[in-house]
C-alpha cells in the first residue's frame, strides 16, 4: 500500500513539474497561426555556432527543446510593458499588453506579437500531444501553446524565459542573445 502511494505522489509531483507539458487536443489552427510541419527556417546556423551565440542554458532550452524548472524564470512574475523577442533570432515574438499570470510557473501570453513570428508544430515526445512553438526565423523552441488562456484567445503560449529576450518601451531591439 505504501509502494501504490509513493508511486501515486511521485506521478502527482511529475505531472505538477511538467503542468507547461500538458497533453492537449491537437487542433489544425490555433488564432490564426497554422500548425506546421515545415522544418525550413531562414536563419540558418551550425551547431557550434549556436552554441557560441547563445549562453549553455539558453542553448539546452532553445536548441535541445529543454524547460526550465516552474518559478524559476525571470519572466514569471515580471510585467513590465515592452517587447520580448526571440533569444535565437533575436526577433520579437510577444507584447507585454498579451502577457497574464497563468499560475503555471513560466511566463504565459495569450497570442504572439502577430501570427508571422511564431510556428507552431506538433510535439509527440514524452509520450503525449502537444503544441510547440517556435520562433519562426530560427525554428528555436520558445515553448507550448495550450486552449486554456483567457480571452480574447483563450489560448496560452507557455514560454521559458530562457528563450526571451525582453526590452523595454521605447528601447532598442537587442543585438546579441546575451
Amino acid at each position: 500500500m505504501l509502494k501504490k502511494i509513493n508511486t501515486i505522489l511521485i506521478i502527482t509531483i511529475t505531472l505538477f513539474s511538467i503542468s507547461c507539458s500538458q497533453a492537449q487536443t491537437e487542433k489544425k489552427e490555433t488564432n490564426k497561426t497554422q500548425l506546421t510541419e515545415k522544418n525550413d527556417y531562414p536563419m540558418k546556423l551550425s551547431e557550434a555556432e549556436w552554441k557560441k551565440r547563445l549562453t549553455p542554458d539558453q542553448y539546452k532550452v532553445l536548441r535541445e527543446k529543454g524547460t526550465e524548472i516552474p518559478f524559476s524564470g525571470k519572466y514569471d512574475h515580471f510585467y513590465k510593458k515592452g517587447t520580448y523577442y526571440s533569444a535565437a533570432s533575436l526577433q520579437p515574438v510577444f507584447s507585454s499588453d498579451a502577457k497574464f499570470d497563468s499560475g503555471t510557473g513560466w511566463p504565459s501570453f495569450y497570442q504572439p506579437i502577430n501570427n508571422s513570428a511564431v510556428k507552431l508544430i506538433k510535439d509527440s515526445s514524452e509520450g503525449m500531444v502537444r503544441t510547440e512553438v517556435v520562433d519562426s526565423k530560427s525554428g528555436s523552441h520558445l515553448g507550448h501553446v495550450f486552449d486554456d488562456g483567457p480571452k480574447p484567445t483563450g489560448k496560452r503560449f507557455c514560454m521559458n524565459s530562457l528563450a526571451l529576450i525582453f526590452v523595454p518601451e521605447g528601447g532598442k531591439a537587442p543585438t546579441k542573445s546575451h
